[in-house]
């Protein structure tokens, strides 16, 4: 018999990491009686994720991020009876508005993703919040100052190896230069690409672009970094020279202000510019938009650019708003099936261990790698379906 399946079915067809974890879940049931609030991007491979977490027994009380909620996944999660208070908005209030929705549920356990919920949670504290885990660097850099006001159990996915490695150098790398390919059906050969930061984004999306026959520059702040680029064969001009040489610009810091309207004089005619990083600061389009040198904008809305047109006579393309652009366009994607199959098994068993009060506690152990031996359990989990 024949059915229509959809791109839910298969990712999760995709995530046998997480159904394996999913059955094992049903049976030790680590999170009965505990809800589990997440904001983190709502789209297909975050269901194998919840799904697995509901499997455990969570009750869940769910959020996206800005500009990466997928319709669908919504009234998918919905059907299911999950709460979600989440729009696909890139109003950054009414983001906020489902943030606090979902604090105000007041949930035992919390899945972050930029800390976002961590930071409400810090301002509005409640006693029954036992921890959680938070996925990125630029989360993690949030949270770090308020430790001791958090004081409880927060694991960072992000520093993981295997999240480094499996996701961030390979997966992100990837699904940015297919994000480029996708929103603009333009060629990377002979291109000049300028990617700020080398972090292991920043080294995936290097190496990405450079097999598809681009030349690539990288700028970061740190000088250690720098030579390790230099070392791996890439150009590492000044800041000033990368962005005057750039067809392409590639942002993916973690940071705000990268590339502001103070570089427009730099910029090549035609260039194009791109986000990776999670929040959509590392590109000021907001200041690009209201400049006194910008004559008129195009936007292109189906395929989600925008094409700046200075007074000059030059003119270059922002992709997404500035939003992360492998989450942005007209067919967001994100990162691989089994990328993020490792980074959700990694959230799966590090909030078990959060659930049973067994990551540490007090300040000291806030804000915190994950343990080894969770990075041990999921790798060797992996490899055995691998084998």
């Amino acid at each position: 018999m024949e059915r229509t399946a959809t791109r839910i079915d298969w990712i999760g067809s995709n995530c046998r990491l997480l159904r394996a974890t999913a059955a094992e879940f049903e049976h030790t049931r680590p999170f009965k009686g505990l809800s589990i609030g997440t904001g983190i991007h709502l789209e297909p491979k975050t269901v194998a994720l919840l799904m697995t977490l509901r499997a455990g027994g969570a009750h869940l009380v769910c959020t996206g991020n800005l500009n990466s909620t997928q319709p669908s996944t919504v009234e998918f999660l919905r059907a299911q009876g999950i709460t979600v208070f989440a729009t696909p908005t890139t109003d950054p209030a009414a983001h906020h508005q489902s943030l606090e929705a979902v604090i105000a549920e007041r949930p035992d356990l919390l899945l972050d993703n930029g800390g976002d919920l961590f930071a409400i949670a810090a301002e509005k504290p409640y006693a029954n919040l036992l921890g959680g885990t938070e996925e990125t660097t630029s989360g993690r850099t949030r949270l770090l100052p308020m430790r001791e006001r958090l004081n409880m159990q927060i694991l960072v996915i992000n520093d993981s190896p295997i999240k480094q490695f499996a996701e961030n150098r390979h997966a992100v790398g990837q699904s940015l230069f297919e994000s480029y390919l996708r929103f603009t059906n333009r060629s990377t050969n002979g291109k000049r690409v300028t990617v700020f930061g080398y972090g292991a984004c920043g080294k995936g999306t290097a190496a990405c672009f450079r097999n598809a026959f681009a030349t690539v520059s990288v700028v970061d702040i740190d000088p250690v970094t720098t030579l390790e680029a230099h070392l791996d064969g890439f150009v590492t001009p000044l800041r000033e020279a990368a962005i005057r040489s750039a067809d392409i610009l590639v942002t993916v810091t973690g940071f705000a202000d990268i590339v502001t309207a103070a570089d427009l004089p730099l910029l090549k005619d035609g260039a194009i510019l791109m986000n990776g990083g999670h929040f959509p600061r590392e590109i000021d389009v907001e200041a690009f938009r209201r400049h006194p040198d910008v004559g008129g904008i195009d936007r292109y809305e189906a395929e989600h650019i925008e094409t700046f047109h200075l007074k000059d006579g030059r003119s270059f393309h922002v992709l997404g708003g500035g939003h992360m652009a492998n989450l942005a366009g007209p067919r967001p994607l994100g990162n691989s099936a089994e990328s993020m199959d490792l980074g959700f098994t990694l959230q799966a068993r590090c909030l078990e261990r959060v659930a049973r009060g067994e990551a540490g506690a007090g300040s000291g152990s806030c804000v915190v790698p994950v343990p080894a031996d969770i990075d041990a359990m999921v790798a060797n989990a992996y490899l055995d379906l691998s084998r």
